[in-house]
């Protein structure tokens, strides 16, 4: 990256690892290759047994390890490192467009309204499954319940308190939420520029099982003020079914794969819907 411009926002981006050797690279070569050059990259890790730390070293000297599994802990970790005006959360297992940080701070410098940025997210990867995740991505974007927010104005973030530690899975929706309960839905913008979520081999077991194992947060999550009318359309095969009919021939211009569509968003709700429930009857949430 080029060096810090003390006349343009610096950007703090927040990458969190965990034994991602097979991907980080790819992640962390997008955010080099950013269009916008004034941005300080930190990563923190739990102590990956891997290759992570030795390729995120190559990037950035800020690279933190802390006892945190979870990535919400780690996220306000890096998030209270950064100098910037702004901070970017991603995942280690994203690809970046090359305009994405140029275009968040584009749109938020020229209206003061916004607080944070809403990002649409694509999902790439070789499996069958993979491609099925790709295609029920692609019906989310501009649905406001389905996509949150990861570029954040620093102040709003520290001032609504940064992810909830106690909530994995939903804390991405929780945090978009809540910034918007105390600034209205006119303080969340959208770009149009994407992340891709690389989903590398994909598999339904694979998918159901993270289904079921975030799915163990959402009782609370679901009674949070900000959240609960959100969650009842989240929490709906119904709702979901409907967005994917609402285009037919997108659905099923190639037939497998909007079948493949289907019977995974089943599989996961039935998946988290036991996961929930689960937690519902015996009090337990994931903790981070």
């Amino acid at each position: 990256m080029e060096m810090l411009n003390p006349l343009r926002p610096l950007v703090s981006v927040v990458v969190t690892t965990y034994f991602s050797e097979n991907y980080l690279s790819r992640c962390l070569e997008s955010i080099k290759n950013q269009t916008y050059s004034n941005i300080e990259l930190i990563i923190v890790d739990s102590f990956s047994s891997d290759r992570s730390l030795d390729i995120a070293r190559k990037f950035t000297n800020r690279v933190f390890e802390i006892e945190a599994t979870e990535r919400s802990a780690k996220r306000n970790f890096g998030a209270f490192q950064g100098a910037g005006k702004y901070v970017f959360i991603v995942d280690s297992d994203m690809i970046l467009g090359a305009n994405v940080v140029e275009s968040c701070i584009e749109k938020m410098e020229n209206n003061f309204q916004l607080r944070a940025i809403v990002i649409p997210e694509l999902s790439v990867g070789e499996s069958f499954w993979a491609k099925c995740k790709s295609l029920e991505r692609s019906f989310y974007h501009g649905i406001e319940w389905m996509e949150a927010a990861r570029f954040f104005d620093r102040d709003v973030f520290y001032q609504v308190g940064g992810y909830d530690e106690s909530n994995t899975g939903s804390e991405d929706y929780d945090l978009a939420q809540r910034v918007q309960e105390k600034h209205s839905i006119r303080a969340i913008g959208r770009i149009s520029d994407c992340i891709s979520q690389n989903e590398v081999h994909l598999s339904l077991l694979d998918s159901c099982r993270k289904k079921f194992y975030y799915a163990k947060s959402f009782p609370k999550y679901a009674v949070n003020s900000a959240n609960s009318q959100i969650f009842r359309k989240q929490s709906s095969l119904l709702l979901r079914y409907k967005i994917f009919f609402s285009q037919p021939k997108k659905l099923f211009k190639n037939p497998l794969l909007g079948l493949g569509v289907l019977w995974m968003k089943t599989a996961e709700f039935v998946a988290g819907g036991t996961g929930y429930f689960l937690a519902l009857v015996f009090g337990k949430t994931t903790k981070n």
